[in-house]
């Protein structure tokens, strides 16, 4: 069995292109006892992939030059000599960006696409979804009448996080990038708001849309989206961090440091919470919680999302490339082999 992957050739500077990438096709071993052989299906491409491709301190350790690059994939099992497996089940694991994978089954989790349809559990099911659920719910803890901020309101996470607000009672106000994509949100997804990043008068735009100042602010953006929604924190004000896509192809922070005394102070007065999070530290103890919450509202259209897809892994590095630059709508995939349960 040949599989195709998509691996680090090497480290980027600034933002990555073609050459940080090499295709290729391996050859997998023979299936041994106690292991699944996968055909994926879904390529999850997400933002947190860019700090993997830098050999820097993270929470995570980076990818090495030529390994396959990581992400969260859906696939079908197409030989099984596990006992947990068979043959034709579909499963969620980390495989990668490749087509086919062999697994000792480790962090491998079987899905019922009756539940939900496969791609959802990389998206608004999967770890896009929870993010938004244990930051907004565990860190922001909105309340009913308190006004929520969201940036990149449009994509997998921030979508979630301002239609998760409003069932909550909390009013929602987006920061995302073009016209379309802020008509999407308050149209299609209910936000009470959405101003554009790329305005000229961003703060004015969101202090406008925000006239009893902001309570809680979910970032994911950084740059001068959070100065505007810091220059409207209310006293006791939370800011789950959940992302800074904007600086992911800065390098390290330099210039910027000597603001932090200022931001200091505005904590200080303010009495602000500011709480980075990785959702692998919290998924254990909300993953069940999520499933049957977030589930239910998805069932009954409460919470309604978005798919671009890109077709074949060779389009992956591309469609990767056009994530970091806001040119996706919503949850980013990669099909890189047909759905069975899709017509």
């Amino acid at each position: 069995m040949k599989s195709l992957q998509v691996r680090l050739a090497k480290r980027p500077t600034g933002e990555p292109t073609a050459e940080n990438f090499d295709i290729g096709e391996v050859s997998l071993p023979a299936l041994a006892d106690g292991h699944i052989l996968v055909r994926v299906i879904w390529l999850s491409l997400d933002p947190y992939m860019r700090g993997r491709m830098d050999d820097s301190r993270s929470y995570a350790k980076p990818v090495a030059i030529g390994d396959v690059m990581q992400g969260g994939t859906i696939g079908q099992v197409m030989e099984s000599r596990h006992p947990g497996f068979a043959e034709g089940d579909f499963v969620l694991g980390m495989f990668g960006w490749q087509s086919h994978a062999v697994s000792d089954g480790t962090g491998v989790r079987k899905l019922d696409p009756a539940v939900a349809p496969l791609s959802t559990w990389v998206g608004v099911m999967g770890m896009p979804g929870l993010t938004a659920y244990v930051g907004l719910l565990d860190i922001g803890e909105p309340k009913e009448g308190e006004t929520v901020v969201v940036s990149a309101a449009s994509g997998a996470v921030g979508s979630v996080v301002g239609q998760l607000a409003r069932i909550k009672g909390a009013r929602a106000v987006g920061v995302a990038g073009p016209d379309d994509k802020c008509r999407y949100v308050v149209e299609e997804l209910g936000f009470d708001a959405c101003v554009s990043h790329r305005s000229a008068t961003l703060r004015d735009d969101l202090k406008a849309a925000c006239p009893k100042g902001v309570d809680v602010y979910f970032e994911n953006v950084g740059g001068p989206t959070l100065d505007a929604a810091l220059s409207l924190m209310n006293p006791f004000g939370r800011i789950p961090v959940c992302g800074m896509i904007s600086m992911y192809n800065t390098g390290p922070v330099g210039g910027d440091a000597d603001r932090l005394p200022a931001l200091m102070r505005r904590i200080l007065t303010d009495r602000l919470k500011i709480q980075g999070f990785i959702v692998s530290d919290r998924a254990a103890g909300r993953q069940k919680a999520f499933i049957e919450e977030v589930g239910a509202y998805v069932r009954d259209g409460r919470i309604k999302y978005r798919e671009t897809i890109a077709e074949g892994l060779e389009n992956a590095p591309r469609a990767f490339i056009g994530l970091l630059r806001g040119e996706n709508f919503g949850k980013q995939l990669v099909r890189v082999s047909p759905d069975p349960t899709r017509g």
